[in-house]
């Protein structure tokens, strides 16, 4: 079963949260984040990137940086900015995107439900991006980032949160990437009882985004652990903030790739290599998002094609047969030498919200050619969860973007 529990959220108030709301903290290099904070001085990020207040000279990773995120943590919260809520409640938090909504419950995962696998896992973590986020959240006593899972949808919990919608909205806006972001309260003892136990009856969740950051929220709770050996199992510390999805509300999109050459290879014997394992048609200067699992759009030479993988090289293994596989076993691999996408500087990663007309640019950039993919789909991340395997790098894409800010979760 799973623990899913209610907490007193640390919150902007209600007119500043459209201003305090931002992307994520990895979405941005430091130029890009130091823009973002100059442009709107209330964005978390100034927290979540604290080298954004400091000299250029400090390193992102500087024990200062950390100090800084809390000295602004304090002030904000301080200043009242940020109100703090006297009651443990649930959050409704909704994200409407091209018309399409997704609802999330906010509340605090069991660090023991990460340990047990019943909090269920499909990515690698680099102990670099963790320790930054273990000293973040560590020094400001706080998790101040979302993690976003994911759960097969349950009517019981589902009623609740329809029930909830009907009623008053804490905040309602709309952020610069024109998603809509609405939060309503659960703060009713009835409806927190019986949502409790709607996720008790659930057995398996997954991460769908955020495994960084849910791995340093952990080894900071079992770091305090150690640190309070007579721990009984209900403070603060054992828990991080999380915002769950029903599966059938959410949607992966593509994460395409660009490779800066052909290794090698003229463009006349690269098409002959690649068709040993994939049939290739023209497509001529239209750009091609792959409709069906199998296909992929590959843009080479201001030319668009269609390659469709011939049936020798698919596969029923949930990893193998992934096409971010397909390409990178029988393409990338073999005939563009690229062994590891993880650290190979040739290759780029383009998540799909960037559309088919930035593999263009690229290409006429920095790059040779690009691949449009087909999205993974979110039962095949499920069950890659569930055998216990991981998916190769940048597999997958969520869009909308949970927003850093809207919810706080103090450690003590």
């Amino acid at each position: 079963m799973a623990v899913l529990r209610p907490f007193k959220a640390v919150r902007p108030r209600e007119e500043l949260a459209g201003r305090v709301a931002a992307l994520p903290y990895d979405v941005y290099n430091r130029e890009e984040a130091l823009r973002e904070v100059k442009k709107e001085p209330l964005s978390f990020l100034c927290i979540d990137r604290a080298e954004t207040g400091l000299e250029a000279s400090v390193e992102a990773y500087h024990p200062t940086v950390y100090q800084k995120a809390k000295e602004l943590l304090d002030k904000i919260v301080g200043d009242g900015t940020f109100i703090s809520d006297q009651k443990a409640c649930y959050y409704i938090y909704e994200l409407t995107m091209d018309g399409r909504e997704q609802t999330g419950i906010v509340a605090c995962a069991a660090i023991d439900d990460y340990l047990s696998n019943t909090i269920k896992k499909h990515e690698k973590t680099r102990s670099d991006k963790e320790q930054d986020r273990i000293n973040h959240v560590d020094i400001c006593d706080a998790q101040t980032g979302p993690i976003f899972l994911a759960y097969r949808s349950e009517e019981a919990i589902n009623q609740i949160v329809e029930k909830t919608k009907a009623g008053e909205v804490v905040y309602d806006f709309i952020s610069p990437d024109v998603i809509r972001h609405r939060v309503w309260v659960i703060d009713n003892i009835d409806d927190i009882e019986a949502l409790y136990k709607a996720f008790e009856s659930i057995h398996q969740i997954y991460i769908a985004d955020g495994h960084h950051r849910a791995a340093s929220a952990v080894k900071v709770g079992l770091k305090r652990r150690e640190d309070n050996p007579g721990y009984q199992g209900e403070e603060e510390f054992n828990y991080f903030l999380s915002v769950l999805f029903p599966h059938d509300q959410l949607k992966i999109l593509p994460y395409n790739r660009v490779v800066k050459d052909l290794n090698h290879h003229l463009p006349e014997s690269f098409l002959n290599k690649i068709a040993d394992h994939f049939l290739i048609e023209e497509n001529d200067e239209k750009p091609y998002a792959p409709d069906k699992k199998g296909k992929f759009g590959m843009f080479l030479n201001d030319k668009w094609y269609i390659l469709t993988a011939k049936s020798d090289i698919l596969s029923d293994d949930p990893v193998k047969g992934l096409d971010v596989s397909v390409l990178q076993d029988h393409l990338l691999t073999p005939i563009l030498g690229i062994t590891d996408p993880k650290t190979d500087k040739r290759i780029d990663f383009v998540g799909g919200i960037r559309g088919l007309k930035e593999l263009e640019k690229r290409c006429h950039a920095d790059m040779k050619v690009a691949f449009s993919m087909y999205p993974t789909s979110i039962e095949e991340l499920f069950d890659i969860a569930d055998a216990g395997e991981l998916m190769p790098p940048k597999s997958t894409w969520f869009e909308p973007k949970l927003r850093s800010g809207l919810f706080i979760h103090k450690l003590s």
